[in-house]
């Protein structure tokens, strides 16, 4: 299941193309379709570096170490604002850029692997033995009895040393 869209690529297409074509401001079109100014300005950018392939909706993408270190440099180096390098490195949002800097500020390198976000993958949990149909051998019957009559042992101790315990508390004041 894919990330939700909040923009689809023809609205997306529409705004940048009220601006450019209509000669209208990116306030006026940002009012009356209902997005934020920013974000068409950030549109607009894209469109006309990358072209209407940057308007379509991207997949979730895990960038590399070296890549994420290259854009922090560019930033330090360069003096790129966040939406600069955004426009550079075709990174979506500023935000991206934002965590992996707040990231390697308080981590470092090791602020920069990639954290899966979410449910892990596969537990890490011992399953029950599954039941077979087959009926158990006259050996598998008396582990079973044994190994049952040792919980059951270890429960009395443990309820015995309680209550001893308990004696002893009644003793001592």
């Amino acid at each position: 299941m894919g990330r939700k869209v909040k923009y689809t690529y023809e609205f997306k297409l529409r705004c940048v193309k009220q601006v450019l074509n209509n000669h209208q401001t990116v306030e006026d079109v940002s009012k009356l379709q209902g997005c934020h100014h920013t974000t068409l300005h950030d549109w607009i950018r894209f469109y006309e570096k990358y072209g209407k392939k940057a308007l379509l909706p991207r997949e979730t993408k895990v960038y590399s170490i070296p890549f994420k270190i290259k854009v922090l440099e560019a930033i330090d180096k360069d003096s790129l604002s966040f939406s600069q390098a955004c426009l550079e490195f075709n990174i979506p949002t500023k935000s991206v850029i934002m965590k992996w800097q707040r990231n390697y500020k308080k981590e470092g390198i090791i602020g920069l692997n990639h954290k899966p976000r979410g449910k892990p993958k596969s537990m890490q949990f011992k399953r029950a033995k599954k039941k077979s149909n087959k009926p158990l051998t006259r050996e598998e019957q008396l582990l079973l009895e044994n190994e049952s009559l040792r919980a059951e042992l270890d429960l009395l101790k443990k309820l015995q040393a309680l209550i001893q315990q308990e004696q002893n508390k009644k003793q001592k004041p």
